[in-house]
C-alpha cells in the first residue's frame, strides 16, 4: 500500500516575515523535517535569534538575512545569498505582512499603500524573484500566507482584506502560468490565530484569549498553519495546485469571536 510522503528533507526554503508568529513555527517545522531554511526579518535582532535556535536543534539548517520585502532590491539579495548559501530554493512562503485596524474612510493613502506594499507586493518581488530561481532549476512550490479576512467582509480592515484577496487570485493565476515549469502555487487562508501580531494589532494578549475548548478551535495556533504549509511543500501534495486551503477551526453555532475576546468593531 502506497504511504504519502509528507517529508521536506534536503529540500532548500525561503520564508518571509519569520521572525515570530506564524512565519517563525513554518521556519521551525520545515526545518524539523530537514529541510534548510533562508529566513527574513527587518531586523537581524528578531531573526537571528530564530535561525540561532533552528541551527542549535536537529533538522536542517538556517540562514538569517535582514530583509525589507517591501523593497525589491533587498529582496533580490536575500535571494541571492540564499542561493550562495544554500544552492538552490525548492520552497517559497510568501508569510510576511501585518494590518492595522481602521475604518475604511479614515485610512490615508499613505496607510493603505503601506498595507499593500507589506502583504501584496511583497509576494509579488519574491514570487518573481525567487520563482526566477526555480524556473532555472527543477521546479519548486510557492506558498502564499492569505487570510480568512481576504475570503469575506472584514469591517475595519478594508485594506488588509484587499490585499490578502489579491493574494489569493494571484496564486490561481501563477499556478496556471508556471505548471509547465514544474512550479507549484499554494494558498493558505488562516483564520484567528494566537500571534504576537494578533495580540498587537486587536490590542490582546495570548493570556486573553478564551481557551479553544470554549470556542471550538475558532483560536488556532501558528504551528497548525506550519502543519499545512508543509503538506503543500511536499510530494503529498504533487497533485494540488492553485488552491486555497482555509484553517479556520469549526465555529460553535451562535458563537460570536468578538464577544469571546470581548471586542467591540
Amino acid at each position: 500500500m502506497r504511504k504519502p510522503d509528507y517529508g521536506v528533507e534536503n529540500e532548500t526554503a525561503v520564508v518571509t516575515g519569520a521572525s515570530q508568529g506564524i512565519g517563525k513555527s513554518i521556519a521551525e517545522t520545515l526545518a524539523a523535517g530537514g529541510a534548510d531554511v533562508s529566513i527574513c526579518s527587518r531586523s537581524m535582532d528578531r531573526i537571528g535569534p530564530v535561525a540561532d535556535s533552528i541551527n542549535d536543534a536537529e533538522g536542517g539548517d538556517a540562514l538569517a538575512v535582514e530583509c525589507d520585502v517591501r523593497e525589491r532590491e533587498r529582496v533580490e539579495e536575500f535571494v541571492e545569498a540564499t542561493v550562495d548559501e544554500l544552492g538552490d530554493i525548492d520552497v517559497l512562503v510568501n508569510n510576511a505582512g501585518g494590518e492595522f485596524v481602521a475604518n475604511f474612510e479614515d485610512i490615508s493613502e499613505n496607510g493603505w499603500e503601506t498595507i499593500v506594499d507589506l502583504n501584496l507586493n511583497s509576494t509579488v518581488h519574491c514570487s518573481q524573484l525567487a520563482g526566477e530561481v526555480m524556473r532555472e532549476g527543477d521546479g519548486g512550490s510557492v506558498i502564499n500566507i492569505s487570510s480568512v479576512n481576504g475570503q469575506h467582509a472584514a469591517p475595519g480592515e478594508s485594506h488588509y482584506g484587499a490585499a490578502k484577496a489579491a493574494i489569493i487570485r494571484l496564486t490561481e493565476t501563477l499556478a496556471v502560468e508556471w505548471a509547465d515549469e514544474g512550479i507549484r502555487v499554494n494558498c493558505v487562508a488562516p483564520g484567528l490565530i494566537q500571534t504576537p501580531g494578533v495580540a498587537e494589532t486587536l490590542g490582546i494578549q495570548s493570556d486573553d484569549m478564551p481557551p479553544r475548548e470554549k470556542v471550538e478551535r475558532r483560536i488556532g495556533h501558528s504551528e497548525e498553519i506550519a502543519d499545512v504549509v508543509q503538506f503543500l511543500a511536499s510530494s503529498a501534495a504533487s497533485f494540488v495546485n492553485g488552491e486555497t486551503l482555509t484553517a479556520k477551526g469549526v465555529p460553535r453555532a451562535g458563537n460570536s469571536m468578538s464577544q469571546d475576546l470581548g471586542l467591540e468593531r
